[in-house]
This record gives structure tokens, sequence and C-alpha cells, in this order.
């Protein structure tokens, strides 16, 4: 039951829930969120440190940039099923929406040099 309640607790965030919906589409740097979400970076990388820590996302180092994409390779049954009834979830909500535009129109080399 504790594990489930830590999901929970991760899940009652707003920006976190936008964290998660973004990464549907792909994974994200931490610059790219702080891009969309409009927050700091200390901000996003505590958001992604309590989603890394109840096992919803993964992180992987790559060059300068640590990507963080969904855990869908999860082995736990809550997050694997909630994982998936995410995808459901929120695809009409016009933040959501408007995220996904940014995310897609998002350039890395760019942002992350500033």
């Amino acid at each position: 039951m504790r594990n489930l309640s830590r999901i929970f607790k991760a899940l009652s965030d707003e920006n976190r829930i936008r964290i998660l919906k973004m990464l549907e589409i792909r994974p994200l740097c931490v610059c790219e969120i702080k891009e969309v979400l409009r927050l700091a970076n200390s901000t996003v990388s505590k958001h992604l440190s309590i989603l890394r820590e109840t096992g919803l996302i993964l992180d992987e180092k790559e060059g300068k940039w640590v990507n963080y994409s969904l855990n869908k390779s999860t082995t736990d049954d809550y997050i694997r099923k909630l994982l998936l009834l995410f995808t459901l979830w929120l695809a009409d909500d016009e933040q959501v929406l408007k995220d996904a535009e940014k995310v897609k129109s998002i350039d890395r080399g760019t942002i992350c040099r500033r």
C-alpha cells in the first residue's frame, strides 16, 4: 500500500502530470521541460526526481544531456497500468494540448545553449 500511496502523491501535482503527458510524446531533457513549463531548473529537477523515485520515469545520459522518459518497461503492476490509463486521460485538456505543441516544436540544440 505504501508504494501506491507514493505514486498517487507524485501524481498530485499539476506540473508533474504535465511532465508525464509531455513524456508520452518523446523523451525530454530538463531544459526542454523547463521551456514548456516556464519553471526554474531546480523546480523541474525536483519534479523529475519525485517522478523518478516512484518509478514512473527513467533517466538516461546521452552525451551532455540527461533524457527523461516514461518507464514503460517497469515490472511494477501499479505503474504499468497507470501509465497505460494515463495515455487516455486529458487528451482534450487545453493545457496538455498547448504543451504538446510546444514539445513538438522545441529544439534542444537552441534552448539548451542559453
